[in-house]
């Protein structure tokens, strides 16, 4: 599967008193970056939850952080998909300063389960995301 690449910019509300990006908003440019791919293939989560009937959660996350972004950054947040079992995924993503020619400043796998809307229970992936898999 092909690298997603989304772009988001550093905001006040995003840094600390000194403007260095507070350690757990790194969690939002991912969250972000993981959301846009799905739209970017013209599923939204919102719409998910009814039709096919699916929701996700994350089940872990394991982050190495290099270097800090700052108040004003433009950063680079990429997506790569490997699947885990039949119900889960593993979002392997970037951030780079600029672009990913840019400065590394975060590496990290968050793992996601595909469960059902109404039972919260693991369900297998939807068709769509298995094909994006393939």
């Amino acid at each position: 599967m092909s690298e997603f690449l989304w772009h988001a910019r550093v905001y006040w509300e995003d840094t600390d008193a000194g403007g260095v990006v507070y350690y757990a908003n790194y969690l939002r440019f991912l969250e972000r970056a993981r959301t846009e791919w799905l739209r970017a293939r013209g599923y939204h989560q919102s719409a998910l939850v009814v039709d096919p009937g699916v929701v996700f959660a994350v089940t872990g996350v394991e982050l190495r952080y290099r270097r800090p972004a700052r108040l004003d950054d433009e950063l680079a947040i990429s997506c790569r998909l490997e699947p885990d079992g039949s119900a889960r995924l593993a979002f392997h993503q970037q951030i780079w300063r600029d672009s990913p020619a840019g400065e590394l400043l975060l590496k990290g796998v968050v793992s996601v389960a595909c469960l059902d809307s109404k039972t919260f229970r693991p369900r297998r992936l939807p068709d769509f995301l298995n094909q994006a898999l393939a």
